[in-house]
């Protein structure tokens, strides 16, 4: 394994660093105020769109985008401590253009969309212009077994007729979303992995009602997590991605980066949170004593780098392993990382509330918000149960006895 980076993977840390401590940092104050100001909870800053200005004349502009006629064409291992670096502010993403759940999206369209998808949905979503969701996961059955998933894709000739309904449809309410990438099924008595497909829907297509946005731990996050329903949605047939009964198959496309780079950016928090928990206990004083000179709160620091240590190495080895052997074959690492890092970013995270004691825990930090994204992670791209699942088959199988039809479960599921 050679972890050794690049020179321009060095070279965009650079730039990347220097955007962040120019024009992200100095910014964050700005965002919280103008949405403090704001009625709608998913309102869009205006200091947002001046950072995807600042971002893309710096060519800090799509950096996740593996194609290089899309992006820069880093690979995964390049491109891994460029979302460390994002993952330390909720705003970073954004402003390069390499925000979930659009990444996830623009891969699909790139690997599975038609000329008139690229053309009409994935160019402008490369240039900003507009942003999107994935609706996959459902309320009524447990969407991290996506062959579970109940909404019918009704075959109605030159055209596909949706019903039902989703839910932790991440991003369907930002300001900016216009089209949706929807799976359902086209054929119940299929194959148990051949019932699905995906297709590209826009937003505002007659029959699609957003009922709702779902709190998070009392927070509405800015790009909503919206409850929809779909009511004899009709669309043409040519919005079919890939074929029918490929749905699945396009999911797991989809989220091995997707896992992956929700992992790269939670290093970041999980730093940004320990630089955080350092300054507070070297600037408070408890009888007579800073804070940074009690054993305990060095006991934290200390476990905190070695643990975030340990999950970047893990993070590295997976990238390594996605960029030489493929996704498939680093299916092990990927299901270990997306177990670990979210988890590791909690445990820092705590530790930094609770050196900040009671303002630890209210808006005058990013602590608290912090806290609650990264619990969601242990739920969005697969519930870390199943990803557990998947690491003890893989190591029963490696003891099963000769002949055995074990195999190992794929883990689905994605906000």
């Amino acid at each position: 394994m050679d972890f050794q980076l690049t020179e321009r993977s060095q070279s965009y840390q650079e730039q990347l660093s220097a955007f962040m401590d120019d024009c992200v940092y100095p910014a964050e104050a700005v965002y919280a105020q103008q949405m403090a100001a704001a009625d709608d909870p998913h309102h869009q800053p205006a200091v947002l769109s001046e950072l995807k200005v600042q971002a893309r004349e710096r060519g800090l502009w799509n950096l996740f985008h593996p194609h290089p006629e899309w992006g820069p064409g880093l690979t995964n291992a390049e491109y891994a401590p460029l979302a460390e670096i994002m993952g330390r502010s909720p705003i970073a993403s954004e402003a390069c253009n390499c925000s979930a759940p659009d990444t996830g999206n623009m891969e699909v369209l790139t690997l599975f969309g038609t000329d008139e998808h690229k053309q009409r949905w994935l160019r402008p979503l490369l240039d900003g212009e507009i942003r999107s969701a994935f609706a996959m996961t459902e309320p009524g059955v447990a969407s991290s077994d996506a062959t579970n998933i109940e909404m019918r894709i009704t075959p109605a000739g030159d055209h596909y007729i949706l019903n039902g309904r989703k839910w932790w449809t991440s991003n369907a309410l930002h300001a900016n979303c216009r089209v949706l990438i929807v799976m359902g099924k086209t054929d119940p008595s299929a194959a148990r992995h051949r019932q699905q497909s995906m297709l590209v829907v826009p937003l505002d297509t007659p029959g699609i009602e957003v009922i709702r946005g779902l709190p998070v731990f009392g927070y509405q996050d800015r790009e909503g997590h919206a409850e929809i329903q779909f009511t004899d949605v009709r669309v043409p047939a040519t919005t079919l991605l890939a074929g029918e009964g490929d749905g699945f198959m396009i999911s797991q496309a989809r989220l091995g980066p997707g896992r992956i780079h929700h992992c790269m950016r939670t290093i970041g928090a999980a730093e940004r949170a320990l630089e955080l928990l350092c300054k507070r206990a070297q600037s408070r004083t408890t009888f007579g004593q800073p804070l940074s000179e009690r054993a305990n709160i060095q006991d934290w620091i200390a476990e905190s780098r070695v643990e975030i240590e340990m999950v970047r190495l893990l993070a590295m080895k997976t990238a390594w392993l996605m960029d030489t052997v493929g996704n498939r074959h680093a299916r092990v690492e990927i299901a270990a990382i997306k177990i670990a890092a979210p988890s590791m970013a909690l445990r820092v995270i705590d530790r930094a509330i609770q050196v900040h004691g009671a303002a630890g825990i209210s808006d005058d930090f990013p602590l608290a918000a912090m806290w609650a994204h990264q619990r969601t992670l242990r739920f969005a791209d697969g519930p870390d149960e199943v990803h557990k699942r998947t690491l003890a088959t893989q190591e029963l199988r490696r003891w099963a006895p000769k002949g055995s039809t074990a195999t190992a479960p794929i883990p689905v599921g994605s906000r």
